[in-house]
């Protein structure tokens, strides 16, 4: 059976198991279950294998960016390389938000809705853009790899390859260390690919245990707009993309993805499906280590499409729960702030609910109204990871084209097994 099948088996096995733990768990007697099954063998299965996952995310992006950057040669590359990358996240970003102010609105999910007005606490604030810039550079490269800050990881990767690049002979022996280390961590990642399904399964299970389905029903017109918008931006925005700016088959750029987003789905993490989603986007779709090493690891921390969306839908929500018109002015504020939010925010924790206040604040919209959508947030989370990776191998694709670093009869080719 292939990867594929066998993700999805344990995905629909893993949320069927949940609902039923979580029907069965209605009293003391049945208290075990939590305790012992679902936040004692699911969550320490699950939480071992995403943790397994995360172990080789900074590993990876700083030996395969070194090794992608060492081979550029001319580091003017690197330059075009970054503009087309930043700027087509940047637009998908701007169309995500934008579309889902337009459909937020005509389908008026808030309308009718009371107010929730439960006080909402942020333990942390984004950064301005300042901090942000200066914090994209590190001080030390060794701390930031061990706090796990991508974008200064990112930074110094860039900075030691084109360093080795422009070595000449010397820095040989540097290059073929690097390239062996990294076809080492490809290994690890195939070994522990092959137990995604077992991850996946006690993701879930754990999840739907503890949540059930009942948290959709009361926000059921917000929780359908929001996936309404998520399937537009995956199935007609980035095929659109690759179609007109890449000439590429969407069909076969979701078949041979499909793996990856069903792990982004279960696991609600794209730095948890970096490694995953690197090793697909270059094997199987064909784009060129230098430039999946670079576009990936970026996107995986700065591109948040699926959070836009959610981002635009809410604050539209909340403007029709509370009776506030926000008018025109006021959401293209928001495209804006959303959009630049996207970047500005990237490395903090929570950064789906900071960016929403920040939106929230610019729109002149209550803090509060956050609390509204919570409930049903960790559901539509997982369905925004898998549009985020969506988005990220969009552009590693439309970009690897453009620079001529896409082997399209790799990409065109059948995949009999996963």
């Amino acid at each position: 059976m292939s990867l594929t099948k066998r993700i999805l088996m344990a995905m629909m096995l893993g949320i069927a198991t949940g609902i039923v733990l979580n029907l069965l768990d209605s009293g003391a007697a049945n208290s075990w279950i939590q305790v012992f099954l679902v936040e004692g063998v699911f969550d320490a299965i699950g939480s071992i294998f995403i943790a397994s996952l995360k172990l080789l995310v900074v590993p990876l992006v700083f030996v395969s960016l070194v090794c992608g950057t060492a081979t550029l040669g001319n580091h003017a590359r690197m330059g075009s390389l970054a503009f087309k990358t930043i700027g087509l996240y940047l637009l998908t970003t701007a169309i995500a938000i934008s579309l889902a102010i337009t459909i937020a609105i005509v389908v008026a999910p808030g309308e009718g809705v009371e107010p929730d007005t439960v006080a909402v606490a942020m333990d942390a604030q984004a950064p301005s853009i300042k901090e942000t810039l200066v914090n994209i550079f590190p001080d030390n490269p060794v701390r930031a790899m061990a706090e796990g800050n991508m974008l200064q990881v990112i930074v110094f990767s860039i900075l030691l390859g084109l360093a080795i690049s422009r070595s000449g002979d010397s820095a040989k022996p540097m290059v073929e260390f690097f390239e062996n280390l990294n076809q080492v961590i490809m290994k690890m990642i195939l070994m522990l690919v092959h137990f995604a399904p077992y991850g996946v399964f006690c993701l879930l299970a754990k999840l739907f245990a503890g949540e059930g389905v009942g948290v959709i029903r009361n926000l059921l017109w917000y929780f359908c707009t929001v996936i309404a918008v998520l399937a537009l931006q995956c199935f007609v925005v980035y095929p659109s993309l690759l179609k007109f700016l890449a000439g590429l088959n969407p069909l076969i750029f979701f078949r041979k993805l499909s793996p990856v987003l069903l792990f982004g789905f279960s696991s609600a993490s794209s730095n948890a499906t970096l490694p995953f989603t690197l090793t697909t986007v270059r094997d199987k779709l064909g784009v060129d280590n230098k430039v999946a090493s670079f576009t990936l690891p970026l996107g995986a921390t700065v591109n948040m499409d699926g959070t836009s969306i959610m981002q635009g839908v809410a604050t539209v929500f909340i403007a029709q729960a509370y009776a506030i018109d926000v008018g025109i002015g006021g959401y293209l504020m928001v495209v804006l702030t959303a959009t630049l939010a996207s970047i500005g925010t990237a490395g903090v924790p929570g950064v789906g609910m900071i960016t929403l206040t920040m939106v929230l604040q610019q729109a002149g919209l209550p803090v509060e109204g956050i609390a509204m959508i919570i409930g049903v947030d960790r559901l539509l989370d997982m369905l925004r990871t898998s549009v985020n990776i969506t988005g990220d191998a969009t552009v590693s694709s439309v970009v690897a084209n453009s620079e001529s670093l896409l082997d399209r009869e790799r990409f065109s080719e059948p995949t009999l097994r996963d």
